[in-house]
């Protein structure tokens, strides 16, 4: 498919989901991003469907979905809570094959893999070996989060650095360099240096002024592993002063009887969601935000430049949460409690002493990286030409 001198660059654009919707829903601001620039974005989505994302104007096809096994991501099943057959795996794959050549882009990125998403090689190991087929070949990158899981299974850092050698033309870190840099959580990231350009991170645009005013915004995420979270904030605010006003977000994975239970125990001056459109918002009038330490929700804290108290996910040995959050405590801008032994006395005195510290001065990260993201493949679609 040959494209005229007016033609809009083609993005195909690979995100797998399996636990929350953290990847989904920075991949969704990244698209639009890039449709803002003139890009055309077809997105490819792995997990269970979800209302509003990927968002208006990106092209998607919702493969059939895989979610992970349990809170350690040991093994897929499918939407119907199966484990995954190889049948299902090769109708994926022909699937996801079929809409890379329907789509023939100008760029394909693929969110996390090959620092990530392991689990997915079965259909992006082929997927790689059809772009680099491709007559046309497109632009490969994937799209990494700031800070990776650290892994310590022997082999596997050199595995990703081939692949990204003989694959990938560009590795986006979404990420401050002054905040994280990609060789402190991947250890060989100097010998594929020359392909790494960081975006900054993908934070929402600024804020609009809260409709509503909450001294104490708790919020599990996607909501699948938050549960614990929300059971002991709900306590906890029986703790502390009647006067405080709490909004407590659940994310919209949290199975409807627990939901319903939550409700039904909710004291008075306590609001009880399962989403907020006006999430970002709602930040921007808190005096402190209780969370786990996912890359958008602190994103959508340093933006709204409240106080934070985190509560990193560690199942299954994760270490990016934990990671993200020490080093904003180093940096004056949040709390920490281990999600370990949380109990609502504990997360009580906690809030309590987060409320009576002065507001924190959030430094001058850079938060523009969708529209990073896009700068920089223009950039390189620009080179690529010459």
């Amino acid at each position: 498919m040959e494209q005229g001198p007016l033609s809009r660059h083609r993005v195909f654009f690979y995100v797998q989901h399996l636990l929350g919707i953290g990847h989904l829903a920075r991949a969704s601001r990244i698209a639009k991003a890039l449709i803002e620039n003139d890009f055309e974005v077809t997105m490819v989505t792995g997990g269970t469907p979800l209302q509003g994302f990927p968002g208006e104007d990106v092209t998607t096809l919702a493969l059939p979905p895989v979610t992970a096994g349990d809170k350690g991501f040991s093994g897929l099943v499918d939407g119907d809570g199966n484990p995954v057959t190889r049948a299902f795996e090769e109708h994926r794959t022909n699937l996801l094959i079929e809409a890379l050549h329907r789509t023939d882009p100008d760029i394909v990125i693929i969110e996390a893999f090959p620092f990530g998403r392991r689990q997915m090689r079965f259909e992006l190991l082929p997927l790689l070996d059809a772009v680099a087929a491709m007559e046309r070949r497109p632009m490969v990158a994937t799209s990494l989060r700031d800070i990776l899981q650290e892994r310590t299974k022997p082999g596997r850092a050199e595995e990703t650095v081939d692949l990204v050698r003989n694959h990938f033309d560009l590795v986006l870190v979404h990420g401050d360099p002054s905040f994280a840099r990609l060789e402190e959580t991947f250890p060989l990231a100097a010998e594929v240096e020359g392909k790494v350009a960081y975006t900054g991170l993908v934070a929402p645009p600024p804020p609009a002024e809260p409709s509503e005013i909450f001294d104490i915004v708790v919020s599990a995420g996607g909501g699948a592993v938050g549960r614990e979270l929300i059971g002991a904030a709900l306590d906890a605010t029986k703790l502390l002063p009647a006067t405080l006003r709490w909004c407590l977000v659940t994310g919209p994975n949290l199975p409807d009887a627990d939901f319903d239970a939550f409700t039904a125990t909710a004291r008075s001056g306590v609001g009880l969601f399962r989403f907020r459109q006006d999430f970002a918002s709602l930040l921007a009038g808190a005096r402190l935000s209780v969370s786990q330490a996912g890359y958008n929700t602190v994103c959508d804290v340093l933006r709204a430049g409240c106080a934070s108290l985190l509560v990193p996910f560690t199942a299954g040995g994760e270490t990016e949460q934990s990671s993200r959050a020490a080093r904003l405590e180093k940096l004056g801008l949040a709390g920490v409690l281990p999600e370990e032994g949380i109990t609502p006395a504990l997360l009580a005195g906690k809030i309590g002493a987060m409320l009576a510290r002065p507001k924190p001065e959030i430094p001058p990260l850079d938060l523009d990286g969708a529209a990073g993201t896009a700068r920089i493949l223009q950039q390189r679609l620009v080179l690529k030409r010459r």
